[in-house]
């Protein structure tokens, strides 16, 4: 999946990519299909997607796998999605690894079986040291959560630290601590809707929503995704003008 990647320069290319994975069932239930059906293809989407973030040397690749308010779906769903999570953590591994791709997981794994937390900490231990792609899974992950264990852990250390409240930076306690903020959001599946993903970290990414379903996403609609990007003019509160004159 990850061989003979093209390490050419991309012009313009975000440093971070966060994407919502959104439309498996859709796209199963339109082909008389199970909705588990849908799931696993979107497991091949997200393989080939991480090859063309890869190719074009995207930094960070944060992806929505499962929020903690997918634990109200049918239980076989969710068995089902557990039981992928860890068969893919197992078959992708060393394929990660030999391509210098570093995993990192996000969100409360308390709530994950004992042997998918010693899976997790297993393959984020083998790819800890690569300097490629980060990829990072946000699963058991909300928006919200992340917001509120920052300032918890926060409030904590500076109460143990004996420092200002004020002298601590939340961002520093976030699951995402020590990576660049997103630079591109994609939705895929038609909503148009945050869904309590990175709540804090997207505040200025440039917002791409498309109604294709996860499952048919590829490295055209990608593309697509990265030519809106370039569109755009990103001011960060500043005028058009200002960053013009910045330019030039």
């Amino acid at each position: 999946m990850y061989d003979n990647l093209n390490s050419s320069e991309q012009v313009g290319m975000p440093k971070h990519i966060a994407i919502i994975m959104d439309g498996n069932g859709r796209w199963a239930t339109n082909q008389n299909k199970l909705r588990t059906v849908g799931h696993k293809a979107g497991v091949e989407a997200l393989r080939s997607t991480i090859e063309v973030c890869a190719t074009y040397r995207v930094e960070v690749l944060t992806v929505f796998a499962f929020s903690s308010e997918n634990w109200s779906r049918p239980a076989t769903e969710v068995n089902v999605l557990m039981d992928l999570f860890m068969l893919t953590l197992k078959r992708q591994a060393k394929r990660l690894h030999k391509n210098n791709i570093r995993l990192k997981i996000i969100g409360d794994k308390t709530k994950f079986s004992l042997s998918l937390q010693k899976k997790i900490k297993e393959v984020e231990g083998l790819t800890a040291d690569n300097t490629g792609l980060l990829l990072v899974i946000a699963a058991n992950y909300g928006g919200q959560w992340d917001i509120e264990q920052a300032s918890l852990r926060m409030m904590e250390d500076a109460s143990t630290k004996q420092v200002l409240l004020s002298d601590l930076n939340i961002k520093d306690y976030l699951s995402t601590s020590g990576m660049p903020d997103p630079d591109l959001f994609i939705r895929t599946g038609g909503e148009q809707r945050i869904s309590n993903f990175l709540l804090w970290q997207i505040a200025y990414s440039e917002l791409y929503f498309t109604s294709t379903l996860w499952p048919d996403f590829n490295k055209a609609e990608l593309d697509l995704a990265l030519k809106h990007f370039s569109s755009r003019q990103r001011r960060f509160g500043k005028t058009g003008e200002q960053i013009n004159e910045s330019a030039s």
